[in-house]
C-alpha cells in the first residue's frame, strides 16, 4: 500500500464571509470523498477568511496510482475553486 498526504493552501483574495468562504470552496468533501481512495478535510486556516488549507490523504496499491490522483486533484482544485493555490505540498508514507 502506498499512502501520500496532499496539502494546499488557498488564498481567497475579497472573501467577507465565512458563508462565501464555504461557497468559493465549493464542496470539496463531496467531490473528492466519493473516492474510497481518497480522505479529504479542510486542516488549517479555520479562522482566516481569506485563506483555507485542505489536505487530502490519497492511498493505492502502486506509487503511480497515487500520484495520479495527487496530480488530478491539484489540477481539479486550480480550476474549480475562485482563489489561488498558494502552496502545495506532498508527504510520502
Amino acid at each position: 500500500m502506498h499512502i501520500t498526504i496532499l496539502t494546499m493552501t488557498l488564498s481567497l483574495p475579497g472573501c467577507g464571509s465565512l458563508k462565501e468562504k464555504r461557497q468559493r470552496m465549493g464542496g470539496l468533501h463531496e467531490r473528492f470523498g466519493r473516492n474510497p481512495a481518497v480522505a479529504v478535510c479542510e486542516s488549517g486556516e479555520h479562522d482566516r477568511l481569506e485563506a483555507s488549507e485542505w489536505t487530502f490523504v490519497v492511498a493505492a496499491m502502486s506509487p503511480q496510482k497515487v500520484e495520479s490522483l495527487c496530480s488530478e486533484i491539484e489540477e481539479k482544485l486550480q480550476r474549480s475553486v475562485d482563489g489561488r493555490v498558494l502552496d502545495v505540498s506532498r508527504e510520502i508514507l
